[in-house]
């Protein structure tokens, strides 16, 4: 089955570091532009967002390409890591060795973004199965599984060395300064109780405003 997967291959030359900060700015330009394109055949849902906390140390963005974020890959890396580590499987120092259990590793995080897929689906975070259709809700399984294999490959690609770091170090800190700088300037309005005021705003006045006098 690995044989089927996308690979990056290694480069066959030594990469300038022009060329890496280039690769590492194509890698987060891809990244940062999936996370801003919303889901096709979603309905809007005005319910809280239950993994809203969770979102930055998945860089995840809801409603969009980037909904399940890196999660499968770093779920499916502990997993493999913990097989291996327990003995359960047998990791050789070879490269075929290590070839196969990177492939393994990359379908593994594959199954885990069709089986997140499927349970947001169905769990109604897209809006009610029943109203979207099954045709919808097969499109959306796929736009995630496309997703998924992006920010793989994206990851693979910086791993191999085209590029600088790995993938999701840079794919959680690119995704912290992005909601920083989103924070500071956002032009969205929030009804705090005492008046409309600017996401911003909001934002400075909860975390600056000194506590009210204790009676």
């Amino acid at each position: 089955f690995c044989s089927f997967l996308p690979e990056v291959s290694k480069p066959e030359r030594k990469i300038q570091f022009r060329e890496k900060v280039l690769w590492t700015a194509i890698t987060l330009f891809i990244f940062l532009v999936c996370c801003q394109i919303p889901l096709f055949g979603i309905m809007s849902s005005e319910s809280a967002d239950p993994f809203y906390w969770l979102r930055v140390i998945m860089a995840s963005n809801r409603g969009t390409l980037m909904e399940l974020g890196i999660s499968p890959i770093v779920t499916s890396g502990l997993i493999m890591q913990l097989l291996a580590g327990t003995k359960i499987i047998e990791v050789g120092d070879s490269v075929k060795d290590r070839a196969l259990f990177n492939g393994a590793q990359k379908l593994f995080g594959m199954l885990i973004t069709v089986c997140q897929a499927i349970v947001y689906v169905v769990t109604g975070m897209y809006g009610e199965p029943a109203d979207l259709g099954m045709g919808i809700c097969l499109l959306i399984i796929i736009q995630l599984l496309c997703a998924g294999l992006i920010v793989l490959l994206l990851d693979e690609l910086l791993q191999k060395g085209y590029g600088l770091g790995s993938g999701i170090s840079l794919f959680i800190a690119t995704n912290i300064c992005e909601t920083i700088v989103w924070k500071a300037f956002s032009p969205a309005t929030i009804n705090t109780g005492k008046g409309t005021e600017f996401e911003e705003q909001s934002s400075r006045s909860s975390t600056c405003s000194p506590p009210e006098p204790t009676k």
